[in-house]
């Protein structure tokens, strides 16, 4: 799994005051990424490409896919899962800090 900075400022990286930060996840296919509760807290997730499945803590599983904007918080997640042959990649957006 591996993370970027894709950067700060306003949606669609268009030049102006800082207010969104935007980090780029991929996820190559069959891994997984465990989840840490505190990391997503005012965190929108947009999937931009392939597919995910959020793992519960008690069995349940969930499949997004490109498109789906989402939330990781609140969910009992055990881990995020890319159960495609694609590499899944989602980017997640939260205020910036003033």
């Amino acid at each position: 799994m591996s993370e970027a900075d894709t950067g700060r400022g306003e949606p669609g990286g268009s030049p102006g005051p800082v207010a969104f930060v935007r980090r780029t996840f991929v996820i190559e296919p069959g891994e997984s990424r465990p989840h840490v509760e505190q990391e997503w807290i005012g965190i929108l997730v947009v999937m931009t490409a392939g597919e995910i499945e959020l793992r519960c803590r008690h069995g349940g599983a969930r499949r997004f896919a490109e498109g789906s904007v989402l939330w990781f918080t609140g969910l009992d997640l055990r881990s995020v899962h890319n159960p495609g042959s694609e590499p899944a990649v989602f980017v997640a957006v939260s205020r910036g800090r003033p």
